[in-house]
């Protein structure tokens, strides 16, 4: 298949159809891609065979990946988490990589090939990390920050890798010092060209350019400058992608920098999904048949030892025990950045044996980390069972030693923005309350401010009693996870049967079901802003206050039923569907079943179809009542 058209289109539509069967069973979008690779390459289907067209697709989605790396790369925020970054980041990738080189050496690679090992398998996943921790509700908790601080000092590993392997490779390895001097010294200097340029240019080019209020000049703008760093730096024989990163960091470094990453990610996620395409192709299913035990040690080396290493230096300094292994299992995998530094190492620097068996062996263990990712807790707190327990009874000492006095009293189960905003209203009318959240950080700060707030999992049933929920007079969950509030609510009922509870949600999806649980209250903030935006609108038309009050005192009262029959859009998800009420307009023909019948002959509740309104010409009757003809 030569045809650059056929090949496209050929990519596209089975990336249509395995992502988004990928996307059904909750697993990322990545090993979507691997996987049409896999099926359409040469080893499985043979539809598709490694071609220029595939290659120039790959190595542009990899200049945006590094361009978007780039724009995320903030120096403030590496200062703020300077220990986690550089000193947990820092250590992990350096033993990693030391371990990962001896290995190979072991094995019997050369001294180069080693290297390359040891950076490959010291990689992690930041797209699959990221999404299963924000799935998981985890990314704040502690683990989660020690995680995402390892990744970012993994993005800035790649750099060196990014400068040296090309002039590598096209030099090779006979006089390595040599040609990491000159690598080092082009790189240095691409750094400095383009901090001048980033400062005196770049900045300035982009304030006429958002002047002229175009977002196609500005969306050019934008590509011309990602793909000409990267031509530069590709003549200095440097790699494409360190160009586009240089790129990204010196607009980053703008008030542009949010505006010009969603302007880029559609192409960074369409191209990027075309380079694991690539990768999935490059996979040789004999090769991996062949060096299965090779490929399983692998695999157990990315999970196991990788995991032992970051739980190890966790430990060294100072991170609990579970904090620690949840960590290192929530990082035991391969990354993208391994599959980046394979493609531009292959040839004169990586054996295509080792290369096919990295590759497998990275793949498998991404196969398998949202799996660890997803039970991370669970295995930590069966091995770390005694610490995790005394842990959970300092929290739950310390609770009651505050909570003890308190009788009549609020419990607020999830201490961010909402929490924290119902905490200063209960101060100002001199309501004692106590609040219970994850976020360690937000727990701290609150401490120093002299909060009555604890760090804890409210969903235990032995924190909400520390926090004497059965004096409370009243229960708020504040948190917007649904499974969370259940278990909440069951504990709570357990305890204090009649305990009246208030619980937040995002939208109207789960409110009837919650009411039926025990729910005394549900508010669904995008209902409430509607309400809140109605009275105002009222209130402008010269409606009486009173009027506004009774009507959304009545809106409330009927569960939101007004607000929740809306006509659904295109767009709307089958598991909101399932869910939500929706309105359908339904025209009758003048030989209709319907027609001359009553609205209560024709028994619509009884298939739980609800009419709210008959329109006759232009006249609207709205709630008819069961005597109406239709």
């Amino acid at each position: 298949m030569d045809n650059p058209l056929h090949v496209i289109l050929l990519l596209l539509a089975m990336s249509v159809v395995i992502v988004a069967l990928f996307r059904k069973i909750h697993l990322p979008p990545v090993l979507g891609y691997l996987t049409v690779g896999l099926l359409i390459g040469p080893s499985v289907f043979g539809l598709l065979q490694n071609t220029a067209t595939t290659e120039h697709l790959a190595e542009f989605g990899v200049v945006f990946l590094l361009f978007t790396v780039g724009l995320e790369f903030s120096l403030p925020q590496l200062v703020a988490m300077k220990s986690t970054v550089l000193v947990l980041g820092g250590l992990q990738v350096l033993l990693s990589t030391l371990v990962g080189t001896s290995i190979a050496l072991l094995l019997g690679a050369d001294f180069t090939n080693a290297i390359i090992v040891g950076g490959i398998v010291s990689m992690s996943s930041t797209a699959i990390v990221i999404k299963q921790l924000n799935e998981q509700l985890e990314i704040n908790s502690r683990h989660g920050r020690n995680a995402i601080g390892i990744l970012i000092f993994q993005d800035l590993a790649v750099i060196p890798f990014l400068i040296v392997l090309p002039l590598l490779n096209t030099t090779g390895s006979q006089n390595i010092m040599a040609s990491l001097s000159l690598a080092f010294v082009s790189g240095a200097a691409a750094l400095i060209i383009m901090l001048g340029l980033g400062r005196w240019a770049l900045r300035p080019l982009f304030r006429n350019i958002a002047n002229a209020r175009s977002p196609e000049l500005f969306m050019l703008t934008v590509l011309l400058v990602a793909l000409t760093a990267a031509w530069a730096t590709s003549l200095a024989g440097l790699s494409l992608a360190f160009g586009a990163f240089l790129a990204g960091a010196m607009l980053g470094e703008t008030e542009f920098r949010h505006q010009i990453e969603a302007y880029i990610r559609p192409f960074r996620d369409i191209l990027l999904g075309f380079f694991f395409i690539t990768i999935g192709m490059q996979l040789d299913f004999h090769v991996v048949v062949a060096q299965w035990q090779l490929i399983l040690l692998i695999i157990f080396g990315l999970i196991f030892f990788k995991g032992v290493i970051i739980f190890i230096i966790g430990r060294l300094f100072r991170l609990e025990t579970g904090v620690a292994m949840r960590t290192g299992m929530v990082l035991a995998q391969g990354g993208e950045f391994g599959f980046v530094i394979i493609s531009i190492a292959k040839g004169n620097l990586l054996q295509s044996q080792i290369g096919q068996t990295l590759l497998a062996g990275i793949v498998i263990s991404m196969i398998i980390a949202p799996f660890i990712i997803r039970y991370n807790g669970a295995i930590a707190k069966y091995f770390c069972r005694r610490s995790y327990l005394a842990k959970r009874d300092n929290i739950k000492t310390k609770i009651e030693e505050i909570s003890k006095d308190l009788k009549n009293h609020v419990v607020i189960c999830g201490y961010g923005r909402v929490g924290q905003n119902i905490a200063r209203f209960l101060e100002l009318e001199n309501i004692p309350h106590v609040a219970l959240d994850l976020d360690p950080y937000v727990i701290q700060e609150a401490n120093n401010a002299g909060e009555n707030a604890f760090f804890g999992d409210s969903t235990h049933r032995e924190l909400l009693e520390a926090a004497h929920i059965e004096h409370a007079r009243i229960l708020v969950i504040a948190f917007d996870d649904i499974n969370a509030t259940y278990k909440v609510m069951a504990h709570a009922r357990e305890i204090k049967k009649e305990l009246p509870i208030l619980v937040r949600t995002r939208d109207d999806l789960h409110l009837e079901d919650l009411m039926q649980t025990g729910a005394t209250e549900v508010i669904p903030e995008k209902l409430e802003a509607s309400l809140a935006m109605i009275s105002h609108l009222l209130l402008q038309l010269d409606i009486p206050a009173e009027e506004i009050e009774q009507r959304m005192k009545d809106v409330r009262a009927n569960q939101y039923l007004v607000l929740r029959s809306v006509f659904q859009g295109f767009y709307v998800g089958a598991s909101d569907e399932e869910h939500r009420k929706q309105l359908h307009s339904v025209r009758l023909a003048e030989n209709a079943y319907a027609v001359g019948k009553t609205v209560k002959q024709l028994a619509l509740n009884e298939e739980n179809i609800h009419i709210t309104a008959v329109k006759r010409g232009m006249n609207k009757a709205t709630e008819p009542s069961p005597s109406m003809m239709s």
